[in-house]
């Protein structure tokens, strides 16, 4: 699987990888999340991101959702902790159209009051629905205390708050510091010719030049393992385990990657579920992650259980850690392992969104996107010894922190 690369003058890194579907994608990447919030900017990040639809210099808010709707391509964007996607899906003769409407939204949004006032209601509500929801909560509230207090830990979303201080002035102050070429990454997939997508993209972005953001990234300071209990009005028990783990360019978090699928990844087979599920029946989820960052990591264990059941469970949860902190897996184990995990990615891979959102991130944070064969080949590279130094660091009961809402 072949990519083209290209980097124009003003900064903006592109990049394109060839497909034989007529379905086109492209979009942009923004190295600016909520960790680039300053103190009294909780939420301004993933606000900027809704408002980015409401209204350019020359289109309103209408005219920007029909342009890809009417005919028959969609329009989206996310927000994360570190970055921000803004990303057209559409049939390829519509590719100039696309590319045209996202540079004109990157570049050119005003946040017209009005529309600030109304999207501001409408963050508060997807902010309630979280809190109405303890299994998702629970995340931001330990990630905030992993964190302790760091912007990483930050929920995206915001609060009422910070949200009731954001004005059109906030956003253009904060795309004005982050959404410059030399800060973004223009992603592209299709049957388009490189050379096309370049004039295209230098049509609509190559005029526009804006000086580099000062780094201000600054790692999270180590804390002490802590389990707190807080009390909740909710049918179960909600626990969640972790700890800090490796940054993204760690060589360690691809052994931590296996290991996690392992312990707690989708696959029913795993330790967890089935030392919590299929074993005891206490709990109907139990799942772990892990999430990379630019200078730190996270990985983390949850489920949700009976509130009678919440110790056995915990209990369970702990006896799993110290398994794999202590047995090596054997070599059939290992190959088992790795081939599930591979077979996984294989299956995933197919996604077309999600491979090319993956291409888009890639790029922005290596300056390289690797094919699911060199992932694969990393994976093969992973011994029982890494995996065992790994649980070690990060799965070692002692050096958990935890919330448990009971």
């Amino acid at each position: 699987m072949h990519y083209f690369t290209h980097t124009l003058p003003n900064g903006l890194r592109m990049i394109h990888l060839p497909s034989d579907s007529p379905v086109s994608y492209c979009g942009f990447a923004v190295n600016a999340g909520t960790r680039d919030e300053r103190p009294d900017e909780s939420g301004l990040a993933h606000f900027v991101e809704h408002l980015l639809f409401k209204g350019t210099k020359k289109r309103k808010a209408w005219h920007i959702l029909n342009r890809m709707e009417n005919v028959g391509g969609e329009l989206n964007a996310y927000t994360t902790k570190e970055d921000t996607f803004v990303y057209a899906i559409f049939m390829e003769e519509h590719y100039a159209r696309a590319v045209e409407l996202l540079a004109d939204l990157v570049f050119h949004s005003v946040f017209p009051p009005q529309e600030v006032e109304k999207e501001r209601e409408v963050v508060i509500d997807e902010i309630n629905s979280y809190r109405d929801n303890p299994s998702e909560l629970i995340f931001d509230e330990f990630e905030n205390r992993l964190f302790s207090g760091h912007a990483l830990g930050h929920n995206i979303l915001g609060d009422e708050e910070s949200l009731a201080r954001f004005t059109s002035a906030s956003g253009l102050s904060f795309v004005k510091r982050f959404y410059v070429p030399a800060n973004m990454v223009f992603f592209s997939m299709g049957r388009i010719d490189m050379k096309k997508v370049i004039r295209t993209v230098e049509k609509e972005a190559g005029d526009i030049s804006l000086p580099l953001p000062e780094g201000n990234r600054i790692a999270p300071s180590p804390i002490p393992p802590h389990i707190e209990r807080t009390g909740k009005e909710t049918h179960q028990a909600h626990v969640l385990v972790g700890n800090r783990a490796y940054t993204m360019h760690d060589a360690k978090r691809v052994p931590l990657f296996l290991l996690n699928n392992l312990m707690g990844g989708p696959g029913m087979n795993s330790r967890l579920n089935m030392a919590l599920r299929e074993k005891h029946g206490l709990v109907y989820n139990v799942e772990s992650s892990v999430t990379s960052y630019t200078d730190t990591g996270l990985a983390a264990t949850y489920f949700g259980t009976d509130r009678k059941n919440g110790e056995k469970a915990l209990h369970l949860v702990r006896k799993e850690f110290v398994r794999i902190c202590e047995e090596k897996l054997s070599a059939t184990q290992l190959a088992a392992a790795k081939k599930q995990l591979t077979g996984q990615m294989g299956v995933s891979g197919d996604n077309k969104e999600g491979l090319f959102l993956a291409l888009g991130k890639s790029f922005l944070h290596y300056d390289r996107y690797d094919t699911l064969e060199e992932v694969f080949a990393k994976i093969e590279k992973v011994t029982s010894a890494d995996l065992l130094e790994v649980a070690n660091e990060v799965f070692c009961f002692d050096r958990l922190s935890g919330l448990i809402y009971e």
